[in-house]
Formats: C-alpha cells, structure tokens, sequence
C-alpha cells in the first residue's frame, strides 16, 4: 500500500538565531523563531510523514510545551518521527518540498538540502525534490517577515 502525506510550516524570522533550513545552516543574517530550532522545511516534512501514516502533525508528537523539544535539532525529530512509522510498517519512498522566501535567495543550497534530506531519510537524492520560490512581495513571506515550506511525501509498506 502507498499513502501520501501533505505538510506545511512557516515561521517568523529572529535576528538572534542560526537559519536552518532542510537540515543545514544557510547564511542569512536571521534564523528563524520557533521552540526548536525551527528548521522549517524539515517541520513541513515531519508533517507529511505523519500526516500520511495517521499519526497527526508535529504540535503532537513534539509540543512546543514540552522542554524536552527546546531548541531541539529539527534532524532527531525527522529520524523520530522515522522511526515512528517505521513502527506501522512504512518507509518514505519520495517526497517533494517547496520553500518560499524572498531572502535568503535559495538557489545556492537546493542540491545540499536535497543531500542532506536524502541523507536522513535514506534515499536517493532522485528521490529528493527541493524547490524554492518567492512570494512576489505579497504578505508576510513578500514584506520579509519569514518564510514557509509545503512538503508532500510517498510512503511505502517496507518489505
């Protein structure tokens, strides 16, 4: 059996952090706020997993009300989140994620997170798609407030 999953993520931008985005750091001069380390992309991501195992999103398994997850590597919570639906029997077969930001441009990391999330997942890089996007100026992405991720993933019965 194959399931899909769909997963979004957005946060504000903070000047006093690090910007992680699909697991590697990105110069930027603001990382992003958020009770882990709120690596976006990879939030989105662990919300299509779960979302396509029917295990909820990510507020569930990892609370922002919960210590533990304070300034957590968003990179343990993706392998958690592996794990768990190893548990029903499912793999990640593919997944496709979109990030849309006005800055940092993106273009020059697309190839290392498509590696780095391959890496993590276990997969081809093939089986990695990456893509960035701008939002025109519009809304809170466009006036430079933050950004988002849409993340979609395959999963498959592990034999």
């Amino acid at each position: 059996m194959i399931r899909v999953g769909f997963g979004f993520d957005s946060h504000r931008f903070e000047p006093s952090k690090p910007l992680m985005l699909g697991g590697i750091k990105i110069e930027h001069d603001k990382g992003l706020a958020g009770h882990s380390d709120a690596d976006a992309v990879l939030h989105a991501l662990i919300d299509a997993m779960l979302g396509a195992a029917g295990l909820g999103d990510i507020g569930e398994f990892f609370p922002d009300t919960d210590e533990k997850w304070k300034d957590a590597d968003s990179v343990t919570m993706t392998v958690n989140t592996l794990n768990e639906i190893a548990l029903l029997g499912y793999g990640v077969a593919s997944c496709d994620i979109t990030v849309i930001a006005e800055q940092p441009k993106l273009q020059p990391y697309k190839l290392k997170m498509r590696e780095r999330i391959a890496e993590i997942l276990g997969l081809e890089t093939s089986a990695v798609s990456v893509k960035a996007k701008s939002a025109e100026g519009m809304g809170f992405i466009g006036a430079g407030e933050g950004l988002a991720a849409f993340a979609v993933v395959v999963l498959e019965e592990i034999k």
